[in-house]
């Protein structure tokens, strides 16, 4: 059996129904329905209602401390089940990070200053949390923009730990929403041990969603399409990148997806 870790940026039905949020709920279910052990995370976003999504706290699972910035912040997780599945759902909080009413942006359309620093935390957090369930993924399977940082934090951070060093780490492109700039800093909130500033020296200094998908990509060892929206700039990057690519687009996807998940380990 194998286990399947979903790293999602939204999942229906605790935000708005997206094509992203539909698939962070699909796909976890519907690879689990197939047979597959599977964990799924997303952010623990201001707008979510936990009375209504019944959320609550794991406390075992809590007090771990994130550094980004060299500050220290609280890692909180939070659980839920979706009505209806055998879907268990692990949201990754913080006060300063993910208590706003916003997501992304604040009720204006303005970007949060801090988005990057908020992906990094999230990133570090999903993989800090698996590592204290002691369960051991076979696959990371990615979905958003808000996940990127994931195969890049596995692939030269978590690298030599037992707990995702030899899983193979998939993400799934969808049609984002416009180029959100993230904050002039933001290499320095992702810097931190085995990823250095040389790291990140291939990308951008002024980045934005498309400079942090590129390196979602280079990191890691598969890519599916899920959309004939995808900005074809990042379509190029992936052909020249030499990547595993799948187009799958279909509403029956779960055989084509454990079928790719199959060929990154021939």
């Amino acid at each position: 059996m194998k286990k399947v870790l979903f790293i999602n940026h939204d999942i229906i039905p605790y935000v708005a129904e997206t094509a992203l949020a539909r698939m962070g709920n699909l796909a976890p279910k519907m690879i689990q329905e197939a047979g597959c052990e599977i964990r799924t995370f997303m952010p623990r976003w201001g707008n979510i209602n936990e009375r209504r999504g019944q959320l609550h706290e794991v406390i075992r699972l809590s007090g771990l401390n994130i550094a980004t910035n060299d500050i220290d912040h609280p890692l909180i997780i939070k659980v839920a089940s979706i009505v209806g599945t055998k879907v268990q759902v692990y949201f990754i909080d913080n006060e300063e990070f993910f208590q706003r009413k916003g997501q992304t942006a604040d009720a204006n359309g303005k970007a949060y200053k801090d988005n990057g620093e908020r992906a990094a935390f999230f990133a570090r957090g999903v993989i800090e949390t698996i590592k204290k369930l002691r369960w051991t993924p076979d696959v990371i399977h990615c979905q958003g923009w808000m996940t990127s940082l994931v195969p890049l934090f596995v692939k030269k951070l978590y690298n030599e730990d037992p707990a995702v060093a030899n899983a193979k780490v998939v993400t799934s492109l969808f049609a984002e929403p416009k180029k959100i700039k993230l904050e002039k800093n933001v290499k320095d909130c992702i810097v931190f041990g085995s990823v250095t500033k040389e790291t990140l020296l291939p990308y951008k200094d002024a980045m934005d969603i498309l400079e942090f998908q590129k390196i979602a990509i280079d990191h890691s060892d598969g890519v599916i399409q899920t959309s004939p929206d995808i900005d074809p700039k990042l379509l190029e990057y992936v052909t020249a990148a030499e990547k595993p690519f799948a187009d799958i687009q279909q509403e029956d996807f779960a055989a084509k997806y454990i079928k790719f998940y199959d060929s990154l380990y021939q």
